[in-house]
């Protein structure tokens, strides 16, 4: 057998395969003779069919079929021997005119290869790194709401400026229905909030999911929208009124303060407000990361050059998955998967190069400190080691979790590179700032 690439250009060839009888004329061989046995013709007994009556009938079909294995074990060892970096699987050329009869027997299967580039992570760059900080106005605002929340509830017959209003918001077609407590200062603008005013038990407000809260993460609470969806989606939402309520407020005492955090945590309201501005600066951190780690993606898909085998790919995508795509369907995913496979060429490549890995330790230490983060969120704040492995254990078993957890271990990994080598520019901010910064809001 002769096997050659044919190159079109840097990221797209051909690998051409000449198979010659040799190749597979012992196996058919082989295969016709454990057929006779077997084989059933009009006019002879079972067993007893002449040798080229069997290979009249099953000759052909025995023949595409070894020779087929033989071409994919060759193909197989190829793309190994070759070391080729590949896009996708290769795809076999259709041939119209295809001869079976021929002396020579001619595949081509066309590939698509990682593009060759350089990566520049020390590269001039306009990334900002945001240190969010909990303001006195975001830690007053929180206290109000603790203070509401605990406190007396008291009935009323319409809403009014300073009600706390009950409820369930709801789209059908989005599949939205979650019920809330929803009060003015929850709204971007307090024009929102003064369509409710006046309003009774079961009267239905509408309001628009776009620009509805200074955070659009805000959604994913009020509304259970998913994460990926809470920046994008434009879709008008009945709240339907189920209770109306003015709160007297707790009083900041000790009695309250055991109740947030535990006995003997917090003993003062100066306590409480550095305990808030802890907490909220924690997640803010989380929140400034994923920001950062955007902007990284989008930087370095931006700088970083290179051609990739577009029409190839597209092709390829109308050949994988159940269900197989139209050109039409497999352009629109081309276009939707193209950064993402970009940025997954160039997280490889920088992980590569600087000799990233990531161990089992490192995913069992980051599931630990995703379970003690998760567990004081809702007041268990100093469960035993025994606990937490538990519950790590149960998680590290489930192969989904594994891989959603092992992409975020890559991106904290790639964050810490790129600080160490792009050197972003630090800039300290309150939230409202960085919510404006990141949603041009």
């Amino acid at each position: 057998m002769d096997i050659k690439r044919v190159a079109t250009d840097a990221v797209n060839e051909t690998i051409v395969m000449t198979v010659v009888q040799m190749d597979y004329k012992g196996q058919v061989a082989k295969r016709i003779n454990e057929k006779m046995p077997l084989a059933t013709v009009k006019g002879f007994r079972k067993g007893a069919v002449p040798k080229d009556l069997v290979e009249k009938q099953y000759g052909k079909a025995i023949k595409q079929e070894e020779v087929q294995k033989v071409v994919d074990l060759a193909l197989e060892r190829f793309v190994q021997s070759e070391r080729l970096n590949l896009l996708g699987t290769p795809l076999p050329k259709v041939n119209e005119a295809f001869a079976w009869d021929a002396e020579e027997l001619v595949f081509e299967y066309e590939i698509g290869l990682v593009p060759d580039f350089t990566l520049d992570l020390e590269g001039k760059n306009d990334v900002v790194k945001y240190v969010v900080t909990a303001d006195d106005k975001l830690i007053d605002g929180q206290i109000e709401r603790i203070q509401k929340q605990f406190g007396t509830a008291s009935p009323q017959e319409i809403v009014t400026v300073d009600s706390d209003i009950t409820g369930t918001f709801a789209n059908q077609e989005k599949g939205i229905n979650n019920a809330t407590t929803i009060a003015a200062d929850l709204f971007k603008d307090k024009a929102t909030f003064d369509l409710f005013v006046g309003k009774k038990v079961g009267d239905v407000v509408t309001v628009n999911t776009k620009g509805l809260f200074d955070d659009a993460h805000q959604l994913m609470d009020v509304m259970k929208i998913a994460h990926d969806d809470v920046h994008t989606i434009e879709v008008d939402v009945d709240f339907t009124i189920e209770a109306i309520n003015t709160a007297e407020l707790a009083e900041l005492n000790q009695e309250l303060f055991d109740k947030l955090f535990g006995a003997g945590t917090v003993a003062t309201v100066d306590e409480l407000k550095a305990k808030i501005k802890e907490d909220a600066e924690t997640q803010f951190a989380t929140q400034a990361d994923q920001k950062l780690l955007a902007d990284v993606q989008d930087f370095l898909i931006e700088s970083t050059k290179f051609d990739l085998p577009a029409e190839f790919l597209k092709k390829w995508l109308q050949t994988v998955g159940e269900k197989k795509l139209s050109p039409e369907e497999a352009e629109v995913e081309y276009v939707r998967s193209e950064r993402g496979l970009r940025f997954q060429l160039i997280e490889g490549r920088a992980m590569a190069t600087n000799e990233i890995k990531i161990t089992f330790e490192d995913l069992k230490a980051f599931t630990t400190k995703n379970i003690r983060q998760q567990m004081a969120q809702f007041g268990q704040t100093n469960p035993t080691d025994e606990e937490v492995q538990g519950i790590v254990a149960r998680v590290l078993s489930n192969q989904d979790e594994v891989k959603r957890l092992s992409d975020q271990v890559v991106g904290e990994k790639m964050l810490d590179l790129f600080i160490e080598k792009a050197n972003p520019t630090t800039k300290e901010v309150t939230y409202d700032e960085f919510i404006a910064a990141s949603y041009g809001e």
